[in-house]
């Protein structure tokens, strides 16, 4: 890293010892003559440098779901980024919003963003609307619910069991943030740990949950939207590349993901879902990532550990993620 003006200073002055230019180390240099100097420019021109590779500009169009002006967004490398480029071009705090869609305003959890963006995909941003109380006596071991979460400390449902408990309340809605459990807020929590909350809590209780619906266009008032099971959840439609963002490090951009990696990834998703009632397919993803180089499940069992050692996946699960990976590559 160049300091200070980077100019060299006038007069007798050396460089220090080991100096490079233009790859003659400095001593060597003053003992040239200037024939020798002469000779050597007048009988080879310098190589022409090849100038560095200028990464493209990645701008991608942007709206509020429930109506706005389109924006133009750059330069983020994770979820919270881009929420906060988001909220920046339409003057509103990044903690309005709830998540983002691709390509449809609409409340789609099959079009959720989650860690891949196409180059030409465009993002709908859904922000924070009413605020609701509401009271669920669970009768039955499981409340019906999966859930997931944006990235950046907000959980919410992204499906709903057909004839479950959580099924029969009309104001429970996919999309719903969920703030607080018995006025104990969530907020910042990940979706794992919200589902185990959900799943420890006694049966023939009432708790009370306080959600946050997100706000919604005229078009999407009726819209309950039950989300379900389909195949093409989560997949990026547009563009032969997508951005690949990350919770750690540098977002890249990568080719789409190949057949073999989507289906593995879509097997992998469920799993999580009937294992600890979420679905990520980000997280998805990045299992099968993990499994590329590895040669048997207990590899695999300690790469897991390794990268995702906060999810303390039971064993079982291991080894059913390891052969679905499998059977998707065969």
């Amino acid at each position: 890293m160049l300091h200070g003006s980077g100019k060299r200073k006038k007069g007798t002055e050396q460089p220090p010892a080991g100096f490079m230019e233009n790859g003659v180390d400095s001593e060597q240099k003053e003992c040239k003559s200037e024939t020798q100097k002469h000779k050597e420019t007048s009988q080879s021109q310098p190589a022409p440098a090849h100038a560095p590779r200028i990464r493209p500009r990645l701008v991608f169009h942007t709206q509020l779901a429930h109506g706005s002006s389109t924006g133009k967004i750059e330069g983020f490398t994770n979820v919270k980024e881009l929420y906060a480029k988001i909220a920046e071009v339409f003057d509103i705090s990044p903690t309005e919003i709830l998540f983002c869609t691709l390509n449809t305003h609409k409340v789609d959890m099959q079009k959720l963003l989650g860690g891949q963006i196409g180059l030409e995909d465009f993002i709908f941003a859904h922000v924070r609307g009413e605020t609701k109380e509401v009271e669920i006596t669970k009768t039955e071991d499981a409340l019906g619910l999966t859930i997931t979460d944006n990235g950046a400390g907000y959980a919410f449902i992204k499906r709903i069991k057909e004839g479950s408990i959580t099924d029969r309340l009309q104001n429970v809605n996919v999309g719903d943030h969920i703030e607080a459990i018995n006025d104990q807020t969530i907020v910042g929590c990940r979706h794992y740990e919200v589902a185990k909350m959900l799943r420890e809590l006694p049966k023939s209780e009432t708790f009370t949950l306080r959600l946050v619906q997100p706000k919604r266009a005229f078009d999407m008032i009726s819209q309950r939207c039950k989300a379900s099971k389909c195949s093409s959840e989560g997949k990026v439609t547009s563009g032969r590349e997508t951005l690949r963002l990350r919770s750690k490090g540098m977002a890249t951009v990568e080719e789409v993901p190949s057949e073999m990696e989507e289906e593995a990834s879509h097997k992998v998703d469920d799993f999580l879902e009937s294992y600890m009632g979420i679905r990520d397919v980000e997280l998805a993803s990045t299992l099968v990532e993990i499994a590329k180089d590895k040669q048997n499940p207990e590899e695999f069992g300690r790469g897991l550990d390794s990268v995702l050692g906060e999810f303390a996946f039971p064993p079982e699960f291991v080894l059913e993620v390891w052969d679905a990976i499998h059977q998707a590559k065969n």
